[in-house]
């Protein structure tokens, strides 16, 4: 998600003011100097609080502990120009900005409302202007929340890329396909389904890489699942090869060495960003005909069953026989991700919200 928002802060007119943006402590001005950061703090929420939460909302439709947390940093609210004011992922924090000087617009990445009945949807959100989601699949499943009159808020912005960053390097045939998977390594995203095809194939020619953990730490103890991947992977030697969490950076040069980037989600993941990012960096992509991956992925990459382990093995070997075939996804997808780069999203989600707030976000400071 601070990528997401790195790159719609970059991607602001240079005659804008500078973004400023909430965000949890740590999670953001030590990565990006794209905004200004406004903090609250990042602690981790007692059980008890979560749980007299989830009883409040259910009674009284307020979550006081979600709201407490964020309160704070909001209190110089006044003092700010009026604004639109994207709260990411953040639903406790529309109740908490003075809808009649600002526009207060929920940006959502994931599923938030799967605890949040109509009535506590109406008394969280009302106030807001929009609520952005980034893909259709997700756009249904908030909506399955709405009350009927906020559902016509709802509006689909889809991330994008870094294309300068993440540029195609000049390939060579050397005989082997580089198959990379990036992304944290829990079964929800699929890797065990990635290193049993390669593993099934059984061909020299076919080299995989996984890159991350199951969390952000990378010196952080395996996970049982982490340990069961590698004994998994035993069969294939050494042409499967697995790496620890990397930072941004590492991401780009790791995707910019891939033949073929795999996004084997099991889960109906929203909008991952390594689809497009694996397109910008010259790699085929393959992702799970799942959540709104298809979105970003059809027509420029390559669909699976996802847990299919036998579908996604047919097409590595596919593109493992066939340079044609792997050269032309590489182009489609090079081609997609330079149709979505942030500035090309940061104008989308301008047009997207004018009519919500009355005037181009971009005309005004954007939180």
């Amino acid at each position: 998600m601070p990528t997401v928002v790195h790159g719609l802060c970059g991607a602001t007119p240079t005659t804008a003011p500078r973004p400023r943006v909430l965000v949890a402590r740590g999670t953001y001005s030590e990565r990006y100097d794209s905004a200004e950061s406004v903090e609250y703090p990042l602690r981790p929420g007692r059980r008890t609080d979560r749980y007299l939460d989830l009883a409040l909302a259910r009674t009284l439709a307020v979550r006081p502990a979600a709201r407490a947390t964020l309160r704070p940093a909001l209190t110089a609210q006044s003092d700010w120009d009026p604004t639109v004011f994207f709260a990411h992922n953040l639903p406790q924090a529309v109740p908490l900005i003075d809808a009649d000087r600002h526009a207060p617009v929920l940006y959502a990445h994931n599923q938030l409302l799967r605890t949040y009945d109509r009535r506590e949807a109406r008394r969280t959100l009302g106030p807001a202007a929009a609520i952005v989601a980034v893909s259709d699949y997700l756009a249904e499943a908030l909506a399955s929340h709405l009350p009927p009159e906020l559902r016509d808020r709802v509006v689909v912005v889809r991330n994008g890329v870094d294309a300068e960053a993440f540029t195609p390097r000049t390939r060579t045939d050397d005989g082997v396909l580089r198959v990379v998977f990036v992304g944290r390594t829990i079964p929800e995203k699929g890797p065990d389904v990635l290193v049993d095809a390669v593993v099934r194939l059984g061909r020299p020619d076919v080299h995989l890489l996984v890159v991350g953990s199951a969390g952000f730490d990378p010196e952080a103890p395996l996970t049982d699942f982490e340990a069961q991947l590698r004994r998994a992977a035993t069969p294939a030697g050494g042409r499967v090869v697995f790496r620890r969490f990397v930072d941004r950076p590492g991401v780009v040069d790791v995707l910019r060495e891939a033949d073929v980037a795999v996004v084997p989600s099991r889960w109906p993941d929203p909008c991952p960003l390594t689809v497009l990012e694996g397109m910008a960096a010259g790699a085929a992509v393959v992702g799970s005909e799942i959540g709104g991956i298809p979105e970003t992925v059809r027509g420029a990459g390559v669909l699976v069953a996802p847990g299919s382990v036998d579908a996604l093995a047919q097409v590595i070997e596919g593109l493992a026989d066939s340079p044609e075939e792997l050269a032309r996804w590489s182009d489609a997808g090079i081609d997609r991700a330079r149709s979505r780069t942030w500035s090309a999203v940061r104008h989308e989600l301008d047009d997207r919200l004018a009519p919500f707030v009355g005037q181009r976000p971009a005309d005004r400071r954007t939180r």
